[in-house]
């Protein structure tokens, strides 16, 4: 039987060559693409012919060419006009909202299943927000927090950020209803538990992660946010030149508080924070292609049963976890 083919677009980058080293690991020879002339395949992502054509060859897209802003849309349309299931890294919320917005339709109607956000923000905080709240309701706030030491971004990572803090038009999720419009930023305290403990955060932090979680968690208030210290440390906005054995020594944890009329929390805690994120979509793409996942746009704990998905990432070294009793 034919081995599935999975296209990587961005190859090149940080983390297209992460997940070209991990789907090889698998066993699968992916289809390596992007804008780079010295790729098998170069292809710009504002060229709609040539990304029908690179599409058509694949059973699978893994779109890792950010900002998602610029690099998205026609990728993304063409995969579901065509028929090639698709994941993506993006972190941008209206990235991801025009996804659900605009292509659902045409997505069920052509069999194609596509998981945005499939990454270290947005999708690892989704997964974690749909373990720690299965079978609750009647939540009042609940709240996914990162904490980050040792960022290294990449050159689109920086661009991506230096996008998001600026934007205006932000996408929350309050009083049981999405909203868009200004937000005034502000700096709160989330509790983490040892050895991080408390810090101060930016809050909201304008990642995918409120679009991603509204669509399952059942809570009136859902807020992403992030350490404050991780934007004030001094490799983070020069990085773009960095090893990547250095940009390897990030260290994080991912926190998630669900807070009403029952409460529960859990935590993921790990090194190497891009690493984690390819291990995700990755597993993902995976799954597409091996049919598991029916057709539409989902959110990365609409598409996969979330602890199970977890734990999966758990055994592939990506992360420990730890899903405390509900009080």
């Amino acid at each position: 039987m034919r081995r599935s083919v999975i296209a990587v677009y961005g190859a090149t980058g940080h983390t297209g060559r992460l997940v070209v080293e991990e789907l090889r690991k698998r066993g699968y020879e992916p289809l390596l693409a992007g804008r780079d002339p010295g790729l098998p395949r170069p292809v710009r992502a504002d060229d709609p012919a040539a990304v029908r054509e690179l599409v058509r060859e694949a059973d699978v897209i893994v779109q890792c060419a950010g900002p998602f802003s610029k690099t998205g849309r026609v990728i993304a349309r063409t995969a579901a006009e065509v028929g090639c299931h698709y994941v993506d890294h993006a972190v941008e919320s209206h990235h991801v909202r025009w996804l659900f917005d605009e292509l659902q339709e045409t997505a069920r109607r052509n069999g194609v299943a596509m998981v945005p956000g499939l990454s270290f923000y947005g999708g690892l905080g989704d997964l974690l927000a749909g373990a720690v709240t299965e079978g609750m309701d009647e939540l009042d706030v609940v709240t996914i927090a990162y904490a980050v030491s040792g960022w290294r971004m990449t050159t689109g990572a920086k661009d991506t950020a230096e996008q998001l803090f600026a934007e205006t038009e932000r996408i929350t999720f309050t009083d049981g209803e999405q909203r868009v419009g200004y937000v005034e930023p502000r700096n709160v305290v989330f509790p983490f538990p040892p050895p991080v403990g408390p810090r101060t955060m930016i809050a909201p932090l304008p990642s995918c992660d409120v679009v991603l979680a509204q669509r399952h968690v059942r809570a009136r208030n859902i807020e992403a946010q992030l350490t404050a210290h991780t934007f004030t440390e001094d490799q983070v906005f020069v990085s773009e030149d960095a090893a990547p054995e250095d940009r390897a020594r990030s260290e994080f944890m991912v926190a998630v508080q669900a807070l009403g009329k029952n409460s529960a929390a859990g935590r993921i805690v790990g090194e190497d924070l891009w690493l984690a994120g390819v291990h995700a979509s990755v597993e993902g793409a995976v799954r597409l292609a091996e049919g598991e996942v029916g057709a539409g746009v989902h959110s990365p704990a609409e598409a996969f049963e979330a602890e199970p998905f977890l734990r999966v990432l758990e055994g592939l070294g990506a992360f420990s976890l730890r899903l405390p009793g509900r009080a």
